[in-house]
């Protein structure tokens, strides 16, 4: 069921499940029951994704979340944390019924093995408030035969949770995972194995095996967004497009590339639930100025323009000296010394830049540093 919502530009058609918004809450400590999916419903969350399930409980070492200082890991979560600390009795029997008549659909997450799911597949798939069921792993060579599996006991629609972390097999694991059974997939999934060290004591932050942990947030965006275009245009299957978004400009971004909903995991972590009405509001407001009558029609707006082997003549630079603010970065940033920039006050209009063309490589940093936008560039055809 859809629940009623204002926000009608962002109502989202994921399989055959209407959701009132775009936003799926990823599985992950913020799903770990069916209190927290309720809450994050409320708060905006058009699905949800259960914590996965597997027949035995975790051994999660403590601390196994944590933010890592500011060393270059803004909105980055490092962590080693397992599955559900929940059986999957308790799942199957209490949590999962207590969500009869949610909103929106209910993703339950499941793995990491067919051998794992073996004991709970055949009643979880019957239990009536489930609307998908998303299949992840640790590995590409048993998550084929754990849709396998799935698909046997169900008609419900399967996603798969894909990994960056399996390299260049990535599409061609997705495409057997078609061939299985599921039909859409959840791109990406948290990546590492990554270590993060104490610099006082020598020691990881994490007490792990190795002290290594995945990385999710911010940091992983641009490597989710490159996978799920890339599974669009290669399957043109539903996407549940996952990793590093935390505001309205990122879910334009992931929908963009071709995702059909977006899941988040850190951004409700470190924001809380509160995170979800605030970016749909912005989000609302941003098709409104953008003259969309709905986020359907912005989903795979950038695919055309994700052309091979685009060569220009270089770059066309304009400067405004009104918006200058003589931070000078775009001279700091310019590894060929090629800009140069005179004046003493910000916004008296006598600032003056000057580029040494033969000296410049038309890479384009400079501009892109400007956070004024006093200097610009375009690509000069």
């Amino acid at each position: 069921m859809i629940d009623e919502s204002p926000y009608t530009k962002l109502r989202t058609q994921l399989f055959d499940c209407e959701l009132p918004s775009p936003l799926v809450l990823a599985s992950g400590p913020r799903s770990h029951n069916a209190a927290s999916l309720i809450e994050a419903y409320k708060s905006g969350a058009g699905a949800v994704v259960t914590k996965t399930l597997r027949s035995m409980l975790p051994t999660n070492p403590t601390p196994h979340i944590i933010k890592p200082s500011s060393r270059g890991s803004y909105n980055t979560l490092f962590n080693a944390e397992e599955w559900s600390d929940i059986s999957w009795e308790q799942w199957v029997y209490e949590e999962i019924p207590a969500l009869e008549g949610h909103p929106g659909a209910l993703i339950v997450s499941v793995g990491h093995t067919a051998q794992d799911i073996e004991k709970f597949i055949e009643p979880l798939a019957t239990s009536g408030p489930i609307d998908i069921i998303e299949c992840v792993s640790y590995s590409g060579d048993t998550i084929i035969p754990l849709i396998t599996a799935v698909r046997s006991k169900t008609d419900l629609p399967i996603l798969a949770k894909l990994s960056f972390n399996w390299g260049d097999e990535l599409f061609s694991i997705a495409e057997a995972a078609l061939k299985a059974g599921c039909d859409g997939f959840t791109a990406i999934d948290s990546i590492g194995p990554a270590l993060y060290i104490d610099i006082e004591t020598g020691c990881p932050l994490l007490v792990s095996e190795g002290g290594r942990g995945w990385i999710s947030g911010a940091a992983i965006k641009p490597l989710a967004v490159s996978i799920v275009a890339e599974l669009k245009k290669r399957f043109g299957k539903p996407i549940i497009g996952t990793g590093g978004v935390f505001s309205a400009e990122d879910i334009i971004e992931m929908t963009m590339a071709g995702a059909d909903a977006v899941g988040v995991c850190s951004a409700p972590i470190l924001y809380g639930n509160e995170w979800f009405t605030k970016t749909l509001d912005k989000l609302d407001q941003w098709l409104d100025e953008s003259d969309y009558a709905s986020l359907e029609e912005v989903v795979g707006y950038a695919l055309p323009n994700l052309c091979p082997n685009q060569i220009s003549s270089g770059l066309e630079f304009e400067f405004d000296p009104l918006l200058c603010t003589l931070c000078r970065r775009c001279v700091v940033v310019c590894p060929y010394n090629a800009r140069q920039i005179s004046g003493d006050v910000p916004g008296d209009g006598t600032i003056r830049m000057s580029l040494t063309s033969e000296m410049c490589r038309s890479c384009g940093l400079c501009s892109s540093v400007c956070k004024p936008q006093a200097l610009t560039s375009k690509i000069i055809q």
